[in-house]
């Protein structure tokens, strides 16, 4: 699918879940509950998520020191700013190759060496998210328990468990066994196009050096501990919102919306996560704890927006300093996307 396409997928994508979501809520009920919140906590909870960048700039130092232990606070938080906001303004999850290549202007790091850093961050994410699913579902008495107590409920749970075992096999094998792992690769990609095999075998190749921490327990131990606080430290923010807007179903249940949301954005959508956020929201307050759904709407709304804003405007600051533009960052991804496949040749050709 080419660009234009993938981004029409996503904005519909967006214009079906926000239907969605409103198909049995009246949009004046979400906007008189937004109306009667609590702006003073709202605005503590906007600045507490807003600090979660800061505290994502320092765990990225853990992550980046197999290849660059010294990287400034100033340039990781910038990259980080630049990064979201890209995701939030335009197509495609842009930000994702904004922010490695936005520090690769800051630090002598290369980009693949960098976004290979964000490969073990969104597992290590994966890994806490998962935890704060299943931590109020095996409380008793918990709302979330009833709600997985099901068939369905547990399959989705065990779902869930299985993808992330699964891809800590994966890195394992690339962290501990490389060159192994690589070569298995390469024997699978000889029956897919070359325009597909040879990025893939480039990018798996740049990937090796990030995924040293995974052989260095106490890297590895300290980027998890890194990763649970930040985490909580953002669940917190949930938590303030959902006060804000009258919401009292306790600190628990702020980490499994947490959750639900971190999983649900991870879906394809137009820019800023819009429509994932929210349905991932309504469901995870009004299935699983039974708030009425235009509260839950007005939370996710009210939090969704609140949050979006600042470091959206952070990130242009930090773009405009760096006079960082979209044609650069544009051809910079066309670059390393041609590097990735001359070099997955060559390692096919050697395999």
């Amino acid at each position: 699918m080419k660009h234009g396409g993938k981004a029409l997928f996503g904005v519909a994508v967006t214009v079906f879940l926000l239907w969605f979501v409103f198909r049995d809520v009246d949009p004046a009920e979400v906007w008189a509950n937004i109306v009667q919140g609590n702006f003073v906590l709202l605005f503590a909870s906007v600045f507490v998520a807003t600090f979660g960048f800061f505290i994502r700039a320092m765990r990225w130092k853990v992550l980046l020191a197999p290849i660059k232990p010294d990287t400034r606070l100033y340039s990781r938080f910038a990259a980080v700013s630049i990064g979201f906001m890209g995701n939030n303004v335009l197509p495609l999850r842009a930000g994702e190759f904004m922010r490695p290549y936005a520090l690769s202007r800051l630090e002598p790091v290369t980009v693949s060496g960098a976004f290979g850093s964000l490969v073990v961050e969104r597992f290590l994410d994966g890994i806490v998210l998962l935890l704060f699913l299943v931590v109020p579902v095996l409380l008793p008495g918990s709302p979330a328990a009833d709600a997985f107590s099901g068939d369905r409920g547990s399959l989705l749970l065990r779902s869930g468990v299985v993808t992330v075992g699964l891809v800590l096999l994966a890195l394992v094998s690339m962290a501990v066994m490389p060159q192994r792992f690589i070569k298995v690769v390469a024997w699978f990609a000889r029956f897919l196009p070359k325009r597909v095999s040879e990025p893939l075998l480039g990018a798996l190749e740049s990937f090796l050096g990030p995924l040293a921490i995974m052989r260095d327990p106490k890297l590895l131990g300290l980027a998890l501990a890194w990763t649970l606080f930040f985490w909580a430290w953002h669940a917190v923010s949930f938590w303030l919102a959902m006060l804000a807007f009258d919401i009292h179903t306790g600190f628990v249940s702020a980490l499994f919306v947490t959750a639900a949301v971190g999983w649900g954005v991870a879906l394809p959508s137009a820019p800023g996560f819009f429509g994932t956020f929210h349905v991932a929201a309504s469901f995870a307050l009004t299935a699983v704890y039974g708030v009425a759904g235009g509260q839950a709407l007005a939370f996710a709304f009210g939090y969704h927006f609140g949050g979006w804003l600042p470091i959206t405007l952070i990130g242009f600051y930090y773009a405009w300093k760096m006079g960082l533009s979209l044609g650069e960052v544009r051809s910079a991804e066309e670059r390393e996307e041609s590097e990735a496949a001359a070099d997955g040749a060559q390692t096919a050709a050697t395999v």
